[in-house]
C-alpha cells in the first residue's frame, strides 16, 4: 500500500541537499500563455530563466508576428533569455535535471518546466461518444454529446467557433463556465444554447498589456480565407493629458463580405475593455464599415474624440 508518510520519506531523500532555493537556472519550454507568464514569475523570484520554443516568437497562437515581437523585447529586457526556433531534444541528468538540449545549443539548469501544451481528459465512453480530432468530445450548441443524455464541458469539449463558423477545440477557463452553466440547464429539462465563442484572451508582463480575439492574419490565412488586416496606432488619451500611453491595434476583417474575424491590442495602457467590443463584432459579424462612425464616447480622461478603434476602421482598404 503506498501512503502519504512513504511518498514523504521518497520526497525527502530524492531531494537530499536540494532545497527549492537551490534553484537557480530554470529552463520554460513552451511559450504560449503558461510559458511565458512563469517566464515572468521565476525571473521575479530571482532566477536565471531561458524560455525554449520551437516556433520563431511567443505567443504565436494568439498574436501575429508585429505584437509578438514587441512581446520578445519585454521579456528580453527583463533579463529572460529567449531559445525561440530551437526543438528540444533531450532533458539531461543523473538524479535530476542538469540540461537541456535542442537541435541546437544546450543549456545548464536545475529545473525544467513543460507547457507545452495538453490532451483531453476524454477517456471515458471512447466507445461510444463522438471524438473532435484531438481526442475531445464533439458536443451541439447544447453541451450535449451524440448521446441524448450525455453533456461535456470544459476543457475535455469542443466550442463552437464563431470566426470560422464551425466546431474547434479552445481550451480556455471562461469557456469552460460558460459550457457548465449551458449544460446544467438543459441537463435540468430546460433549454439554453450558447452563442458561440471567438477564444477572447489576454496577457499582462511586465506591465505590457496583450489582448486578442477570433483569429490573427496567420490563422485566417491557414484556414483559407482571404483577409486583411486595418492596422493604427496612436496615444489611448489626447497628448495634453498626462499618464498617457500609445495603444496598437489590428481588426482582421474578410475581404469578400468584409465580416470582422478577429482583432488585437497591445499597449501598457489597461486598454482591455477594448476588445470585448470584437468579440461580439465577431459574433454578430459586423463588417469593419460599421465601426467608421460608430458612437463611441469621448472625453479626455479616457479616450481621444477619434481614437484608434475608429481611426483602424477608416483605414481599411
Amino acid at each position: 500500500m503506498y501512503s502519504w508518510s512513504n511518498a514523504i520519506k521518497t520526497r525527502k531523500r530524492s531531494s537530499k541537499n536540494f532545497t527549492p532555493t537551490a534553484f537557480k537556472k530554470v529552463a520554460v519550454i513552451g511559450a504560449g500563455y503558461i510559458g511565458v507568464e512563469l517566464a515572468e514569475a521565476f525571473k521575479r523570484n530571482g532566477k536565471e530563466v531561458v524560455l525554449i520554443d520551437c516556433a520563431p516568437t511567443c505567443l504565436s497562437g494568439y498574436y501575429d508576428r508585429d505584437f509578438t515581437d514587441h512581446m520578445s523585447d519585454v521579456l528580453e529586457k527583463n533579463g529572460v533569455q529567449l531559445a525561440f526556433g530551437e526543438r528540444v531534444t533531450k532533458i539531461a541528468g543523473k538524479s535530476r535535471v542538469e540540461k537541456i538540449i535542442t537541435d541546437k545549443k544546450e543549456y545548464a539548469v536545475d529545473m525544467a518546466v513543460l507547457a507545452v501544451g495538453f490532451q483531453p481528459n476524454a477517456k471515458l465512453g471512447e466507445e461510444h461518444l463522438e471524438r473532435f480530432r484531438n481526442g475531445a468530445y464533439r458536443v451541439n450548441r447544447q453541451q450535449r454529446t451524440n448521446l441524448p443524455d450525455v453533456y461535456a464541458i470544459g476543457d475535455c469539449a469542443t466550442v463552437f467557433d464563431n470566426a470560422i463558423g464551425e466546431v474547434n477545440y479552445i481550451a480556455l477557463a471562461s469557456n469552460a463556465v460558460r459550457s457548465g452553466i449551458v449544460a446544467a440547464v438543459n441537463a435540468c429539462g430546460g433549454h439554453m444554447e450558447t452563442e458561440g465563442v471567438q477564444g477572447s484572451n489576454g496577457i499582462s508582463i511586465w506591465g505590457y498589456n496583450m489582448v486578442s480575439t477570433g483569429l490573427t492574419l496567420e490563422k485566417a490565412r491557414r484556414y483559407g480565407m482571404d483577409v486583411c488586416s486595418a492596422d493604427f496606432e496612436d496615444y489611448q488619451k489626447p497628448q495634453f493629458m498626462k499618464h498617457n500611453e500609445s495603444v496598437k491595434i489590428r481588426i482582421v476583417y474578410r475581404r469578400d463580405n468584409r465580416v470582422i474575424v478577429g482583432a488585437q491590442m497591445a499597449s501598457r495602457y489597461d486598454m482591455s475593455m477594448g476588445i470585448h467590443l470584437f468579440s461580439l463584432a465577431i459574433q454578430e459579424r459586423v463588417t469593419i464599415d460599421r465601426l467608421k462612425l460608430l458612437d463611441l464616447f469621448f472625453l479626455p480622461h479616457f479616450n481621444q474624440p477619434y481614437n484608434y478603434i475608429t481611426m483602424a476602421a477608416l483605414g481599411a482598404e
